[in-house]
Parts: structure tokens; sequence; C-alpha cells
């Protein structure tokens, strides 16, 4: 099956929004094995949106059409193709329904054109909307799957997991079973992990493996396909284990895991607790521990200390030392995370200092970044970055990198990872 993607708004032509439903949705499809050859972006005009359907009329299997479903006039993606289909609009009264009982439940006037939003087309299946008031629609027509969907991501996200997605695996597994499960891996580049596992890639049939970058990280998605979930499963931890004997000691997870989530997760396992002292990142490193969820038993506490002065007053590094070493140094990391870890009775300190840029600091050029572990009693160890991103990636980087330090150090001291 062949998919092609409309995204209907003004908005995303001007720039005021990005379309990040698009990437959700492709993301998804990937899952179930549907190939994405096209991403449209539509203003909200009835005649270059029609123009823009027959188009993908000509290529695709599955239209998906994300926006445009609301109460307004410039909303007009189902008139748009109810005309072009030649199918009327219907109400679905268990919409009209929600929609009331919404406005009366917070005492709201509902004006006439919020009924718009309950119309569907005729013979489709409405997808339940739980997270707003204009219904999504799966219909099929004429040997092709047209589907709508809304625009906000908090509707569109939970109605394609739940409603949407179930109706088109069905549609998919008549010959066979797909399955997706995605390697995630940090501190190789993609082109590098490429080359490592480029025999792979070369020779894949089934599975199937598809490397993708995204903020530094690099990973590989392997899909497999069998007539039964168990038979799937089996090919792909076979290609896993192959791929894990070349690069596994990059890999840090598995699906939907992050580097903050693993480390957090090993952190709570060995029973450790953690502190930090940041001067680029700013709190940054703790902002992102604190995303997830428990993290309350492991991260204590810390001090952004973003001057050379915070650095002498609160943390009490020796003046001699930066003065002779200097703020963007392996001493001043080290320092740093030593310190930190005594002021807050930790088990590890984590020190992160270094020229975010874009202009060079304390002597030292953009980019450059030192990250210093202090680990029970033992000496701070430091580890030093060159990074060449823009200001924020760099201070992301340095996040990311930390984490996936500590947890290898981590793993040499004997701990272990879940």
């Amino acid at each position: 099956m062949n998919a092609e993607i409309i995204a209907v708004g003004s908005e995303l032509l001007l720039g005021q929004i990005a379309n990040t439903n698009a990437k959700f949705i492709s993301s998804q499809l990937s899952e179930l094995g549907i190939n994405v050859y096209f991403h449209t972006v539509v203003g909200d005009n009835g005649s270059r949106l029609q123009d823009a359907i027959k188009i993908a009329e000509e290529r695709a299997d599955l239209i998906i059409f994300s926006g445009g479903l609301g109460p307004t006039k410039d909303d007009l993606t189902k008139e748009t193709i109810a005309n072009h289909l030649g199918l009327p609009l219907v109400f679905d009264h268990e919409a009209l329904t929600y929609i009331e009982e919404f406005f009366a439940k917070y005492g709201r006037t509902m004006t006439e054109n919020n009924k718009k939003q309950a119309l569907v087309l005729e013979g489709c299946k409405v997808l339940a909307n739980h997270n707003g008031m204009a219904p999504g629609m799966f219909l099929e027509h004429n040997d092709r799957i047209y589907m709508l969907l809304p625009g906000p991501p908090k509707e569109i996200e939970p109605m394609f997991q739940f409603e949407a997605k179930p109706l088109l695996a069905k549609k998919v597994s008549d010959d066979g079973m797909i399955v997706s499960h995605v390697l995630r891996f940090y501190g190789i580049g993609e082109a590098e992990l490429e080359v490592q596992v480029q025999d792979i890639l070369d020779n894949q049939t089934n599975p199937t493996v598809a490397p993708l970058a995204s903020d530094g990280e690099v990973t590989l998605r392997i899909t497999a396909k069998a007539q039964t979930e168990e038979e799937a499963w089996k090919l792909i931890h076979a290609k896993k284990t192959e791929i894990q004997a070349i690069v596994g000691k990059y890999q840090y997870g598995v699906d939907d895991d992050s580097l903050t989530s693993k480390t957090v997760e090993m952190l709570l396992h060995n029973g450790l607790t953690i502190s930090a002292a940041e001067s680029l990142t700013a709190g940054l490193f703790q902002s992102e521990l604190a995303e997830i969820s428990g993290v309350s038993g492991t991260l204590v506490g810390g001090v952004v200390t973003y001057t050379e002065e915070a650095k002498v007053n609160q943390l009490g590094i020796d003046q001699v030392l930066l003065d002779q070493f200097g703020v963007v140094s392996s001493e001043c990391a080290g320092a740093m995370a030593a310190n930190v870890r005594k002021k807050f009775c930790t088990d590890i300190g984590i020190g992160l200092t270094g020229a975010a840029g874009p202009d060079p600091h304390d002597e030292q050029p953009a980019g450059t970044i030192w990250i210093g572990f202090a680990i029970g009693d033992d000496e701070p160890v430091t580890r030093k970055l060159e990074l060449s991103g823009m200001r924020n990636t760099n201070r992301l980087r340095a996040v990311k990198y930390a984490c996936s330090y500590l947890m290898r150090l981590l793993e040499e001291k004997g701990y272990k990872r879940v």
C-alpha cells in the first residue's frame, strides 16, 4: 500500500507552524509497512486542494488529510472531498451529541457553525475524537482509502493511534504480519554506523534494516514480515543479534527509550543518587532528567554556576585552579563534579562547562566542552567534546553525551544496566 499525506492549512505555508503531523503519521505508517512517497501541503483553498487530491489519486492507494475539519469557513477539507467524490455530508449524531454536551458542560453558547464539525462523509467509518470536537473519517471508495484527521497534534496523534491505525493494520495484514523494532545508538555518527553495517544493509531482504539520524543520535529500524507476530520477532531478534555483534557497544536502548530515560533507569536500578553542577547547560541536564517519571529517587539537586565567581562562591572551587587552567578545562569540570557531589552528599556528581558558541570562551573555540564525573570517592574522570553545531544544539548534545558517558563509566565499575 502506497500513501500520500496532504496537510491542509495556510498557516503551514506561511511558516507560522511546522508540519509535525506529517512526520508523526509517516513514522506510524512505516511501522505498518505502508510506503509514504509524497507529502503535500495545501492552503485553505478549495480548488487547489481538489487539484492536490487528483494528483494524489494517480499515485497513492491511501490518502491521508490532516487539518481543515473545524467550524470556520476556511475549514473546507471534508466539503472539498465530498464534492470531489460526489458524496453527501451527513450528521453523525454521536459526534453532534458530544459537541452539544461539551458546550453545556462548560456553560458556553454553542454557535450554529459548530454543528458543522459533526458532518461526515456518507458511508465512512467515523473516528472518535476524545481530545477535541471534530471526528475523523475512514472512507473506502473506488479501491482507495481516504482518511480525514483533525489538525491539532493533541487530537490527531491519539486518534491515529487508537482509531485509525487498527483499521489500517487489518488492511495490510491479509498477506502477513509486519513488526518493527528500533535500535538506538549514541556516540557514533550515521555515516560511520552505516559503514560498519554496510554488508547487512546491502544484503537485506526480510527483515529490512533502515538507518535514521536525529539530534546526534542514530537509529536502525528492523522491520520483519511473517505470517505470525511470533515468527516476525524471531526474524528481528536474529538480525538484532547480528547488528549488536558489530556495533553493540554504541547501543543504549530500543524503541521509545531515550538517553535520559535509560540513565535514570540505570541509576534507580543500582540505588545511586546524583547531583549536577552546570555552566554552559544552565540546568538543562537536570531539566532533561526531570522529564522522567520517578527521577526523584535518584536526582537530589544541583547548581547553575554560569560565571567564574559562582564556581568559586557556590562550589568552593579554588581560584588558583581557575587562574591556572581556565573555566573551560578538564580541571574545572572535574572540580565541579567532585565539589557538587560533596555539597549534595550524592553517589555521583556531574560537572558541565564549556563554550557553547557561537563565540569562543576563555580562549577556547566554540564547541569545546568538558564533562566531569565524580563517582564515589574515586578521582574525577573527564571527557572532552569538540562540537560544531548551533549554540543550543551543542548544549543539548552535551547533556546527551553526559548521559551516554555516565552509563558506560558505571558499567565499567560493575553497575548493571536494566
